[in-house]
């Protein structure tokens, strides 16, 4: 098990930069587990001499109040060198299974990029159709700095999507829940049904929509 209580350091980056490589990419992602709207990722590159004091409070993500991600998304994207953010939306999600969608927003992510990457650092998963040089690291958003930057990017973004559309999809409570099987989002789902961004293949879903057959 990892430290929660550890800051995610620049060990991993600066191994890549002793490998030559100079424009080191975080990726990482989020709302895999929620049961609506889309799977969201993000790709930072950051200085490589990046000095700031807001740093110490970087962290992953899930770590961090709604306020700290804000602020911290806000700097993050004035001291980085180039920021992407992917969303493969729930059609894809119920179409190709979650790990394709995730790895097709993150490769949206990267694509983003500019200057591109000469090196990936991803939180736990490999892409096999980007052809760079990559590192999946178990726990990434907790021990790399990039990735942790990344995953705090990803989640403001998808967080601000998941708000919009609890306007265009009243009654399910998504701007508080963000779309994760929480107690009141089963709730809602009984009483109303899935809605069109819901994730069909998900079994929460499934059972639901069985259970209106």
């Amino acid at each position: 098990m990892i430290n929660t209580h550890q800051l995610p350091s620049f060990t991993e980056e600066r191994k890549s930069e002793t490998q030559g490589y100079r424009l080191i990419a975080g990726i990482d992602e989020v709302g895999r587990g929620a049961l609506a709207g889309p799977v969201a990722a993000a790709a930072v590159i950051l200085p490589s001499n990046i000095d700031t004091p807001w740093l110490n409070q970087v962290k992953d993500s899930k770590q961090l109040t709604p306020a700290k991600r804000e602020y911290l998304s806000h700097r993050i994207r004035e001291a980085a060198i180039s920021v992407g953010i992917g969303m493969a939306p729930h059609k894809i999600i119920d179409s190709h299974g979650i790990i394709k969608a995730t790895r097709l927003a993150m490769e949206l992510a990267i694509a983003q990029l500019s200057p591109p990457p000469d090196f990936l650092l991803i939180d736990y998963m490999f892409l096999p159709d980007v052809p760079l040089p990559q590192k999946g690291i178990k726990y990434g958003d907790s021990l790399c700095i990039s990735i942790a930057c990344a995953s705090i990017i990803a989640k403001v973004a998808r967080d601000q999507l998941m708000v919009d559309l609890d306007r265009t999809y009243p009654g399910y409570g998504l701007a508080r829940h963000k779309g994760y099987g929480t107690r009141e989002h089963l709730s809602c789902l009984r009483r109303l049904g899935p809605s069109s961004i819901h994730r069909q293949s998900f079994k929460p879903i499934r059972a639901v929509s069985n259970q209106e057959k």
